[in-house]
């Protein structure tokens, strides 16, 4: 929000510098962005009048002005503006002024003429954008008079930038407020009586949305004069806080606006019928807005309607048919409380904002829509004429009732590690509005003000001492509180842990968005429905991802285009699954890798990553749970990935991640070069430990037997370590694969799986009965169940 200083100083002027005031603001929470001087540095500038002219000479282009201003009379002045002519007031910088830039005004000759001074326009004095001619001042501007005393031009606009819940600071009102109590100072409000109805007409007013508006506030105003102009005072502040003036009825409801931060709007009373209806919008209907835009409403859009359809967007903004125009005679001025909730996006959901939204979305004082009309009146009465019809006020039970909010003593100490007195304390927040309601041994009890929505606990009274009594007087202290150390159970392995090991495997660790493009999320879980968002940041940012999957590829793509070729990422977050109670939440682990096993180098053989490298990764992350056996890898599928590379991480049985290569089509689709392995496990899986126990060593021999086997190719090797190691007794205590043979002398529908087996008893030397014993009923067993041969 833009305001002017001198606005402010209207209604509250400590004696403090602009400066000193703007960081007074700025340390309350009132941050001051930016502060502008209204106009450049210049002096010896006058209002000016044409009191006669004539054509140069010898310039087509250039006029000799005879101009009124100085005490020894009018003086001659050549001037090159189009619009220069008799009886307009315009800046006139005499001799030995000077302007911005360090320009002097000087006694010249223009082509044989002498120029005693310069007639200036908004743009040589920096006051204004207009570079079209000469500034045409009000034809009532004192003629002599400084030119910066007369416009009020030692001024600064304040552009100030408040938090979403101070919506009560978004006028002059709220700021002047906030000066006085910051200053003990008392505030000068303008005085705003009721208008005294003259004549008997009103405009019925329903509110069917009842939960939605809870109060409507109309006038019937007859008999207005639309031609007249906006006062001067009045067009120079709505200039002054960034609005341009367009007629006398909307200029006035945009300063009502700033003065008191309550939105209001005109209709023309002759483009109505029958009466005003606060309601939802029907299916199908649409609005021709006031910018000329055709918008078709959505169901759950507020509108301000009569029996002809919508006429405005309640809260955002009126419509073009209904508008007041050049032959408007007649208004219906309206004031309303909008709940929050109900209006809250609705501008964003047309690609509108507007100063009327960004108010009724944050919170508008539900005791103003009266005072709003009644100021409004008496200024348009003023301004434009006519005559105004008693107040129409439509109000529900669902109109905001006052809060009380309890404030202790002990947590003034313990929140601001600050002892007040109990004076200032009830001075302060009385200042800010406030209302005492009772007083005991622990505390108070205080209503809270119609116009402060972000009071409701005892915390926000603490933040508004504290914002007073001031941030940079609170003492210093050091953060006292009992601690104590929290349990880290053995059996939980812990995130860092996963981390550290990752890292030490060369992977580096990625933080994507939770919200990535709804046709990837399709792309790699074509079955799954992505929850979308309903105001993204952007359009490739509108889902809530299902996996992290879709966004490692995407910064695996963008390190591909900054040229690089070996990639390993991690990431551990949430991914959000549909579901019919809602959406679940679900901790995940994911990584990728791409390229090269090795780092480029002269001892590194050039060769890329397979899925037994993702596999290897994924089984030393298993290995520090010390639970390895809790775990297995079956072949499985998924969409996103290859369906001859995709294996299944099992968990005591039950599915938590996969492990694979990038399907190919979706890798072409992609657009990436080479095969890409990736995995997505469940951070519970990973996450739980066994403790390490002692087990004592055996001091006897080990022995050690191989076994050649033929088996069906189709025969997981899983599958046959787990039918020998159910047959081979508990002496055995190492199996292992050592060789995987296919090729001449084996049937094409077999292989060859060489098993070392490795026996030991823990406390005698076995017999080589007994090891023949468990090597034949392993043999047995396999060719019984499964067809295996010894070869």
């Amino acid at each position: 929000m833009k305001i002017s200083e001198s606005w402010l100083r209207e209604w509250v002027s400590p004696a403090l510098s602009t400066d000193e005031l703007v960081a007074q603001l700025t340390m309350a929470g009132l941050e001051i962005d930016a502060v502008e001087k209204v106009a450049g540095d210049f002096s010896g500038v006058i209002v000016g009048e044409i009191v006669g002219i004539e054509q140069h000479p010898d310039a087509d282009k250039l006029r000799v002005c005879q101009v009124a201003g100085l005490p020894e009379g009018p003086v001659q002045v050549v001037c090159g503006a189009a619009n220069a002519r008799i009886g307009i007031k315009i800046p006139f910088a005499t001799l030995g002024a000077k302007l911005p830039g360090d320009f002097n005004i000087k006694k010249a000759k223009l082509r044989g003429v002498e120029s005693f001074g310069m007639l200036c326009g908004q743009t040589e004095l920096e006051a204004g954008d207009d570079d079209s001619g000469l500034w045409e001042l009000a034809a009532d501007a004192p003629v002599g008079t400084d030119i910066r005393e007369y416009l009020q031009l030692n001024d600064h606009l304040l552009e100030v930038d408040l938090t979403p819940n101070r919506s009560d600071c978004l006028s002059v009102k709220g700021l002047a407020r906030e000066t006085g109590v910051l200053n003990r100072q008392a505030v000068t409000e303008p005085a705003i009586a009721p208008v005294a109805a003259t004549i008997s007409d009103t405009f019925p007013v329903t509110l069917a949305a009842e939960a939605a508006c809870s109060r409507y506030v109309g006038r019937v105003i007859r008999n207005i004069d639309i031609s007249r102009p906006t006062p001067a005072w009045l067009k120079q502040k709505l200039e002054r806080a960034g609005l341009r003036s367009i007629d006398a009825v909307v200029d006035v409801t945009n300063y009502v606006l700033l003065e008191l931060g309550q939105p209001m709007h005109a209709f023309d009373l002759d483009a109505l019928t029958q009466g005003i209806q606060v309601r939802l919008a029907a299916a199908g209907e649409s609005l021709v807005l006031l910018d000329g835009q055709e918008v078709k409403l959505n169901p759950d859009t507020l509108v301000i309607a009569d029996a002809s359809g919508p006429l405005a967007i309640a809260g955002v903004m009126g419509g073009k048919d209904s508008a007041v125009g050049e032959s408007t005679r007649a208004i219906f001025l309206e004031s309303a409380f909008f709940n929050p909730l109900a209006v809250a996006g609705r501008a964003r959901s047309y690609g509108l904002h507007t100063d009327s939204s960004h108010r009724f979305e944050r919170g508008v004082d539900y005791q103003l829509q009266a005072d709003a009309i009644e100021r409004a009146t008496a200024l348009l009465l003023e301004v434009v004429g006519g005559e105004a019809g008693p107040l129409v006020e439509v109000t529900n039970e669902f109109l905001p009732e006052s809060r009380e909010v309890v404030l202790r003593k002990a947590r003034i100490v313990s929140g601001l590690s600050l002892e007040m007195d109990d004076a200032e304390v009830v001075d302060i927040l009385s200042r800010l509005g406030l209302k005492l309601l009772n007083t005991t041994s622990e505390g108070w009890s205080f209503e809270v003000p119609s116009y402060r929505f972000d009071i409701s606990i005892e915390a926000d009274l603490l933040e508004e001492l504290a914002r007073v009594y001031g941030y940079n007087r609170l003492p210093t202290r050091s953060l006292a509180a009992p601690m104590s150390i929290g349990e880290h159970p053995e059996i939980q392995l812990g995130l860092p842990a996963l981390r550290s090991q990752l890292v030490a495997r060369g992977y580096q660790e990625a933080i994507t968005y939770s919200f990535i493009e709804p046709e990837l999320a399709r792309l790699f879980q074509p079955a799954l429905e992505p929850v979308l968002l309903r105001n993204p940041i952007s359009a490739d940012m509108a889902a809530m991802r299902t996996s992290l999957l879709p966004g490692l590829v995407t910064v695996l793509r963008n390190n591909l285009n900054r040229q690089q070729n070996r990639v390993r990422l991690f990431e551990s977050g949430l991914r959000f699954i549909p579901s019919d109670s809602g959406v679940e939440q679900e901790a995940v682990l994911a990584g990728v890798i791409y390229g090269d096993r090795l780092p480029e180098g002269w001892s590194n053989v050039a060769e890329a990553v397979d899925f037994f490298d993702l596999k290897g990764d994924i089984e030393s992350l298993l290995a520090l749970t010390g639970r390895t056996n809790a775990f297995a890898i079956r072949a499985g599928s998924h969409p996103a990935l290859h369906p001859g590379q995709t294996g299944v991480l099992y968990h005591d049985g039950e599915a938590k991640g996969v492990i694979g290569a990038l399907h190919p089509a979706i890798q072409q689709q992609l657009d990436i070069p080479k095969a890409v392995f990736l995995f997505e496990v469940q951070l519970s899986a990973l996450l739980e430990a066994r403790i390490p126990a002692f087990d004592s060593l055996s001091r006897f021999p080990e022995v050690r037997r191989d076994l050649a086997l033929l088996t069906d190719r189709a025969l997981p090797v899983e599958t046959l370590l787990e039918a020998v190691k159910s047959q081979a007794g508990e002496s055995l205590v190492d199996l292992k694969v050592f060789d995987v043979y296919t090729g001449k002398g084996i049937d094409t529908h077999r292989k060859s799986i060489a098993l070392g087996l490795t026996f030991q008893h823990s406390s005698r030397t076995l017999a080589e009965d007994e090891i023949n014993a468990s090597i034949e009923a392993v043999t047995r067993h396999l060719e019984e169940n499964f067809a295996i041969t010894l070869r």
